[in-house]
């Protein structure tokens, strides 16, 4: 009886220190958050690396514009956590005769274009489509990554959308772009032993994440670590006192 009460104390400690471990960022943001997010969203988006237009992560920014301009925003995004951007072009209901392509890049604080893991990255629309959705999710941000890798590292994140390949006849039609960059926490599968001394920045508008830059050093597999530790040492007591026996039997002379 007492060695099952200690398994059961054993298996109840590990199942509160693994609770613990449990990102809290899987919950999704309420409508009401994200309506209070966008008051105040950008409205314009720069044409430039260093006039870029600086957004929020899960902000809704948009832009009033051209075909044939290039429109640029940047947001933020720490080591953890995996960026997305989606975007949506409402294109003009007249005056278009051709098939157009927009294509949407995203570039990190040294101006690398980092590749999209999965997403629409390049949509043609056809010439009587009235929207175009583009999307991109990168790679997981690494706190720290060799000079020669072209891993994406914390720092400001920079947007680039325009029309590609665009006929003479369908540059300086007016479009309408909306953009939202977000990000999701991936936790301690993605840490890695060392950290950046700053963010990094291309010389544009500096961006910050709300709660500030994380310092690199802690993620969630301390807390894995810690449990798995807690559970061996359990489970070691658990398995001594089912090994040791009761003791020397009553009917059984000392000196035997």
């Amino acid at each position: 009886m007492r060695t099952t009460k200690m398994l059961a104390a054993a298996l109840l400690t590990g199942a509160a220190l693994l609770g613990t471990a449990a990102p809290a960022l899987a919950d999704t943001p309420s409508p009401s958050a994200t309506k209070d997010k966008d008051k105040g969203a950008p409205t314009v988006a720069g044409t430039t690396f260093r006039t870029a237009t600086p957004v929020e992560q899960g902000q809704k920014a948009t832009a009033d514009a051209s075909s044939g301009d290039y429109l640029y925003w940047v947001f933020p995004a720490d080591a953890g956590q995996r960026p997305a951007v989606d975007a949506t072009v409402t294109l003009p209901s007249t005056g278009r005769q051709q098939a157009t392509t927009w294509r949407i890049d995203v570039y990190d604080g040294l101006r690398r274009r980092q590749p999209c893991m999965y997403g629409a990255q390049s949509r043609a629309a056809a010439a009587d489509a009235t929207t175009v959705a583009l999307s991109c999710t990168l790679r997981p941000v690494r706190a720290w990554a060799d000079s020669w890798s072209t891993d994406p590292l914390p720092g400001s994140y920079y947007v680039r959308l325009t029309a590609v390949g665009l006929p003479a006849t369908e540059r300086g039609l007016p479009v309408k772009a909306e953009l939202r960059a977000t990000t999701k926490e991936t936790g301690g599968s993605q840490a890695v032993d060392g950290s950046l001394s700053t963010p990094l920045g291309a010389g544009g508008p500096k961006v910050e994440p709300e709660d500030g830059w994380s310092s690199g050093w802690w993620t969630d597999r301390w807390i894995w670590t810690g449990a798995g530790g807690v559970l061996a040492a359990l489970a070691g007591v658990g398995g001594y006192a089912l090994t040791r026996g009761r003791g020397r039997p009553a009917h059984v002379p000392r000196n035997a």
